[in-house]
């Protein structure tokens, strides 16, 4: 018998990180700590808490230098043991609980212990330090990010499902960017449709003085203005209390649209630029366009492990002036920013940096957010930007995005 009943849709599986993710992030942070002689860390910062437990809840992480770690949740957990795949979760009802379950779980509080010193609040460092009565204090935030800066094959599958997201959304945009949308309302638009497919709408910037945004439209002149990111442009934002990203510019037909777009799903970002015009570009913004991914394509080429990360700068900076757009890449003269590359995962911003002075060598595993850009202050900024993986053959694009500017 026939039936006008939707078929019934299955559930689908909730996203938990592998116990061998976890076991193995956690193996070599431990490694990282006896090296360094500190005794146990203390993690409270949201995205640290994440990957190194598999869940964000309301809680504290604390890693001896020997034997398992410790989850302390004050709320929930019942979601954090669904969630995570650590043995030895226990609920707290206050934060003053934790020196005396460090003891019993872990035979002994530290001596030498470490602290999130980049992100934790002054006021926050000083009430755990005093809870924990211990010796010293230092800094693990170097080695939290050390470790974090090479993805395994699994978060590269997270990465994968992002960017696929992210192709769809570009793809909407396309079909939906029409003069007289002001920067605002056309970013509204594509982020709505984000969010129906899996966007998360948060996305987590480790600086403190940062707010991460997913709507940075920059149309026309509004793409010219520099100011409060550390970026080539900042864009008009929508008054003096958030001067970037899209604002009340409305969009016009023939002149050049740059769209960038932070992605998040699963807590894993992509970062991505592309060029958008409606009708036609002008040929001097269309010329600069297609010089950012020449500029693009030979460093992601370049991209193997042992290369060293100033280098495939200062390649990009030595290709942006023999092109003839030395004056205007990344920023204008007085607001030049010195990198075209960042680290990116659980933050939407990580180390490490393929910019100048970087001496590190890439290593098979690492990822970044490339982004060479050219500003014409006051008249519009034009680029690209994709995120690619290091592998032992190469740079291998993750970014699903055609490599091509949009025009509409």
């Amino acid at each position: 018998m026939e039936t006008n009943e939707p078929e019934a849709q299955a559930e689908p599986e909730p996203f938990r990180v592998p116990r061998f993710e976890i076991e193995g992030r956690t193996t070599a942070l431990q490694e990282e700590l006896r090296k360094t002689g500190i005794d146990g860390l203390f993690i409270v910062q949201r995205a640290d808490l994440f990957y190194f437990t598999g869940t964000a809840q309301n809680g504290f992480l604390y890693l001896p230098a020997e034997g398992k770690p410790l989850l302390l949740i004050k709320q929930s957990v019942s979601r954090a043991r669904a969630e995570s795949a650590l043995d030895t979760i226990v609920e707290i009802d206050s934060v003053k609980a934790v020196p005396g379950l460090i003891a019993e779980f872990c035979s002994r509080t530290p001596d030498r212990l470490g602290l999130e010193l980049d992100v934790l609040p002054v006021n926050e460092f000083r009430f755990y330090r005093n809870l924990l009565k211990t010796k010293d204090c230092v800094d693990a935030s170097p080695l939290i990010l050390h470790v974090r800066r090479i993805k395994s094959s699994w978060e590269i599958a997270q990465l994968e499902s992002t960017a696929e997201m992210a192709r769809r959304t570009f793809g909407y945009m396309r079909t939906v960017i029409a003069p007289g949308l002001t920067e605002m309302e056309f970013a509204g638009m594509y982020e709505a449709y984000a969010r129906t497919i899996g966007h998360a709408g948060k996305l987590r910037v480790r600086n403190y003085n940062t707010e991460g945004y997913p709507w940075h439209v920059l149309s026309g002149s509004s793409g010219g203005l520099v100011g409060v990111l550390d970026s080539p442009a900042s864009g008009e934002g929508t008054s003096a209390a958030f001067p970037a990203g899209a604002g009340n510019r409305r969009l016009r037909s023939d002149e050049p649209i740059m769209v960038d777009l932070g992605s998040v799903m699963n807590g894993y970002h992509l970062d991505e630029t592309r060029m958008f015009a409606i009708g036609s570009m002008p040929e001097k913004a269309y010329r600069a366009s297609r010089s950012a991914m020449e500029i693009h394509d030979a460093v992601i080429e370049r991209a193997r492990p042992g290369t060293i990360l100033a280098e495939l700068f200062d390649q990009a900076v030595a290709m942006a002036v023999r092109l003839g757009f030395g004056d205007v890449f990344l920023g204008p003269p007085g607001h030049r920013v010195s990198f075209i590359g960042h680290g990116i995962g659980l933050e939407l911003v990580e180390p490490p940096f393929i910019a100048r002075g970087r001496n590190a060598p890439l290593e098979e595993g690492m990822v970044f957010a490339l982004e060479p850009k050219l500003v014409y202050e006051n008249e519009f900024a034009a680029g690209v930007e994709s995120v690619f993986r290091v592998t032992a053959a190469g740079g291998r694009l993750i970014s699903k995005v055609p490599v091509e500017i949009f025009i509409c």
